[in-house]
C-alpha cells in the first residue's frame, strides 16, 4: 500500500504504509488471547504447585519453563492487543517456549497440574503457529 504527497516546494514523494494487524480478524485475535491467558494461568499454578511438591529438585526444569512460558504469553498477549508489528515474531517464540514447556510437563504426568499445564501449553503453541 502506498500513497503519494507533495510538500510546499511541489516536490512529489512515495510514502510505504505498513499495515499493523489487518489481517487478523477480530475472532482469530480473541481466540489467540484467550489461549495465551488460559497458558500463563496453568503455567503459574504448574510452577507455584510444583513447588509444594516433595522433590523440587526435579522439577527445577520444569518451574523454571513455567516461569518462561508465563511470561512470554503474558507478553505475547500484549502485543497481540496493541496489534504491534512485531507481533508475529513473538508469537513464533511463544510457541517454541509453549512446545519447550509442554514437552518438559509431559514427563511429569503423574502430576494434574503438569498435565493440565501441558496441554494449555499445546494448545497455546497451535494458537501462536495459527496467528503468526
Amino acid at each position: 500500500m502506498a500513497f503519494k504527497a507533495e510538500n510546499n516546494s511541489g516536490n512529489s514523494r512515495k510514502y510505504n504504509i505498513i499495515e499493523i494487524n489487518a489481517a487478523m480478524s477480530h475472532i482469530e485475535n480473541k481466540k489467540v488471547m484467550d489461549a495465551l491467558a488460559q497458558c500463563a494461568a496453568e503455567c503459574n499454578h504448574c510452577a507455584t504447585a510444583c513447588l509444594d511438591e516433595k522433590d523440587i529438585m526435579m522439577l527445577t526444569r520444569c518451574i523454571r519453563l513455567d516461569i518462561d512460558c508465563a511470561e512470554i504469553c503474558s507478553l505475547a498477549g500484549g502485543f497481540v492487543a496493541r496489534g504491534s508489528e512485531s507481533y508475529k515474531r513473538v508469537l513464533k517464540l511463544c510457541a517454541e517456549i509453549c512446545e519447550a514447556c509442554a514437552k518438559e510437563c509431559d514427563t511429569h504426568t503423574h502430576m494434574e497440574h503438569c498435565s493440565r499445564c501441558a496441554r494449555a501449553c499445546r494448545d497455546c503453541a497451535d494458537s501462536c503457529k495459527n496467528a503468526a
